[in-house]
């Protein structure tokens, strides 16, 4: 296993490598160059120099996130080739930089959904990303994507870059007319291209959870229960088709249990990487991102990690969606600080999980 840190670039990140490099444990980043917009081709010199500003500073990085797909290849409109033609080339372009998974989402329009970006933690000060269907019900979308990018604190947040939310109303009517198995033939499609060319490189694809679990603005989604996940891996049957799994996109739905499902697929060799992160119920479809300490939420970290341990998963890990504490200021849901104390964490539980593991007797 690898323990990374999520890093978006000199020019798009508060938190430096130099400040990475630091915390105990950490092996690398998972990395993202936000400056293209979905459907763009990423170009060799720039994830070059991206991967060598890294290796600079004494860190790894094997995985990309957030190559987003266009539109059109999610709607199966006439210029998805064009824009899975600029995917594939992406792709190779990351494996010639030694990328061994991408992180994608197949949710449309919206990557990942918060009501409020720095909801205030009544017991300790501290602020954190928050959900509420209700205050959710009294917004439009055009409505959410302002208000969220007016307290983003002047950084672009994945999957709200303004190229991809300028066209929102004319995404959104075309969207009234799909349904999710059409999605999901879309996204087959999509699958069918790219992953022939993954095996060739060596390029794991890694899928991430629809966040939070259910559908939103009457959208279809197709990647938020082990169901889904269990179909998804069925599309295109490789191991260049894997997962990362998200506990906290996961823990929002009560329906799904967490570690069970980090067991399944771990079994079947399919989780590529994982976002470990905690959150706290609050009420019916209502929760707030949590400290990483199981008893401090609802999800219970060490068994998720036992799920991974046990299953022989030996790919990539990062903490998630950090509060902002000890008055820092900065991306939302990406200080420098709660991460830390969540990547030690997860560091600490695979460690007694291992040692533990070791102490057990095995039955012959």
């Amino acid at each position: 296993m690898k323990m990374t840190f999520r890093w978006y670039g000199k020019d798009s990140d508060h938190v430096t490598l130099k400040q990475i490099r630091q915390i105990p444990g950490c092996s690398g980043i998972m990395g993202m160059l936000d400056q293209y917009a979905a459907g763009e081709v990423w170009p060799l010199d720039v994830i070059r120099d991206y991967v060598e500003q890294v290796h600079q500073a004494g860190l790894e990085v094997e995985v990309i996130e957030s190559v987003n797909v266009h539109e059109d290849i999610k709607m199966g409109l006439p210029g998805r080739d064009h824009y899975i033609e600029n995917y594939i080339t992406t792709i190779k372009n990351l494996a010639q930089c030694g990328i061994r998974v991408i992180v994608y989402n197949f949710m449309p329009v919206f990557d990942w959904l918060r009501t409020d970006l720095a909801r205030e933690i009544p017991e300790d000060g501290s602020n954190s990303l928050y959900y509420d269907e209700e205050e959710l019900k009294g917004m439009t979308p055009l409505k959410l994507v302002e208000e969220t990018t007016k307290n983003s604190n002047g950084f672009t947040l994945p999957g709200w870059e303004p190229e991809r939310l300028k066209e929102l109303e004319r995404v959104l009517d075309i969207y009234q007319n799909i349904t999710v198995d059409q999605l999901r033939e879309n996204y087959k499609y999509f699958l069918e291209q790219i992953i022939p060319v993954c095996e060739s490189v060596g390029i794991r694809m890694a899928v991430h959870p629809d966040d939070p679990a259910w559908p939103v603005f009457g959208l279809p989604r197709l990647a938020h229960t082990q169901a889904d996940f269990d179909k998804i891996i069925k599309l295109v049957d490789s191991p260049a088709n894997s997962l990362c799994l998200c506990s906290g996109s996961l823990g929002s739905s009560l329906d799904n249990d967490i570690p069970a499902i980090f067991r399944h697929f771990g079994e079947m060799n399919r989780i590529a990487c994982a976002h470990v992160r905690n959150i706290k119920y609050l009420g019916y479809r209502k929760f707030r991102e949590a400290p990483h300490l199981s008893r401090e939420g609802d999800l219970d970290l060490y068994e998720v990690m036992k799920a991974l341990y046990d299953t022989g998963f030996d790919g990539y890990i990062r903490p998630d969606h950090g509060r902002m504490i000890w008055d820092e200021t900065g991306r939302p849901g990406y200080g420098l600080y709660d991460r830390a104390l969540g990547l030690n964490y997860l560091n600490g539980l695979w460690e007694a999980i291992g040692k533990n593991d070791k102490k057990t007797p095995r039955k012959k």
